[in-house]
């Protein structure tokens, strides 16, 4: 029952109608893209009522965007800064570590005869004593 309802409600007259509007589309479909690439090319697109109303959402993708940017330039800066300060405590580390052997090299007991027999001391040939000194209190 349904399909006669379709086929009384269709004419003839609309049927043939039907393959032109497609055919006509595909021939307009050309000039629309000229048309929009015109527009584009002219930049006439930008006033249209439909970019004016997306116009705060452009902005706040677009102040996103030098947000990103901004925060890449300064991320690599940090990595270049860090870069450098572990450069320098590598070097601070090998003077460190040549201050330290070069201090006890001469802190060694020939060394310091050497060094103390220019200004006339000698060493010490008996090795010192212990005193002991016995509280009073404790008697």
């Amino acid at each position: 029952m349904a399909n006669q309802v379709k086929n009384t409600l269709i004419t003839e007259a609309e049927e043939p109608k039907a393959p032109e509007k497609q055919t006509k589309v595909k021939s307009r479909s050309a000039p629309k893209v000229s048309k929009s690439l015109g527009s584009i090319i002219s930049g006439s697109f930008l006033s249209g009522k439909k970019v004016t109303k997306q116009l705060p959402f452009i902005l706040c993708i677009a102040l996103l965007a030098m947000c990103y940017i901004a925060n890449n330039y300064n991320s690599q800066k940090t990595a270049i800064k860090i870069n450098n300060t572990l450069k320098e405590i590598e070097g601070l580390r090998y003077e460190y570590i040549s201050t330290k052997s070069n201090l006890m090299y001469i802190s060694k007991q020939s060394e310091i005869v050497k060094r103390l027999g220019t200004s006339g001391l000698k060493e010490a040939i008996v090795p010192p004593e212990k005193i002991f000194i016995e509280d009073k209190d404790s008697e």
